[in-house]
This record gives structure tokens, sequence and C-alpha cells, in this order.
């Protein structure tokens, strides 16, 4: 970490300093975490409905790539973040664990790799899976099409 008086933010790299301005695109800031928080163990899907239903859709296109970005709203200033994230959770979790430890990831991962000041982490669940209904899904993806 440079000692330069030009840096403005304490304990972090400035995003604004005497040599130029850093700006820090909302889709990254989603980005990251819609990565962090697939991370934690009983998310079972990132995003609502119909964020869910795009996602499975593009799923099947051969060679899309996946949307880590899916579910995740954020407001992006000069310094600070605020982050809405929508979840699947898996049935079983205790969900306020569940939505403190992604928010604990989150804002880790964003702060770290940002710099910016992450304000808020709001979670909505969604809908509760049951690992019954995962398996069919999966058993519905993997039967053939054609005969």
């Amino acid at each position: 970490m440079s000692t330069d008086p030009s840096f403005a933010a304490a304990g972090s790299a400035a995003l604004t300093t005497t040599q130029g301005r850093t700006i820090i695109a909302d889709a990254v800031v989603a980005k990251i975490a819609g990565i962090a928080t697939r991370e934690i163990d009983g998310v079972y899907d990132v995003g609502g409905g119909t964020a869910r239903v795009v996602g499975a859709l593009r799923d099947r296109i051969p060679g899309a790539r996946v949307n880590h970005s899916q579910g995740v709203a954020v407001e992006v200033g000069e310094k600070q973040a605020a982050i809405d994230i929508g979840i699947v959770a898996e049935y079983g979790v205790a969900l306020h664990e569940l939505a403190a430890g992604i928010r604990r990831n989150v804002i880790t991962a964003v702060e770290r790799m940002t710099g910016l000041e992450v304000t808020e982490v709001n979670i909505t669940v969604y809908d509760v899976i049951l690992f019954d209904e995962a398996e069919q899904a999966v058993d519905t993806d993997v039967r053939p099409r054609v005969q």
C-alpha cells in the first residue's frame, strides 16, 4: 500500500487519486457479488422466477456462458455500493444464517476486489428447493430429446 497522501480512502486503495480516477461498472460489482453468493453452501440458485427461467433457457444453448450477475442488482456510486440479491435456498438450511453468510462473503469479495465500501446487501429468498425437486429437474435435463 502506498503512503502517498494523494490517496483519499483510508484502509483501501483509493479510486480517485491525483493521477486519475478508476470507475467500476455496475456489471462488474454484480458479477463479483453473484460469484460470491454462489460460493456459499445452501444456495441452490440465484435469482427469482423470471431470472431463473431465462438462465435455464440460456443453459440449453450450446456454448452459452453462465450469467454470474443473474439475480443481482447493484447501485454503484463513487465510493460505495449497495447490492440486492435474490436466491433460492436448499431446504433445511437456516435462512437467517445463510443470509448472514452470503452478506459476509459478498461484502468481503466486493470490498477487496473493488475498493468500494459496501453499504448494504439486501437478500430476498424467493424459494426453498427440496432435494426431490432438484433431482427431478436434473432427470428431465438428462433425458434424450429423440429416440
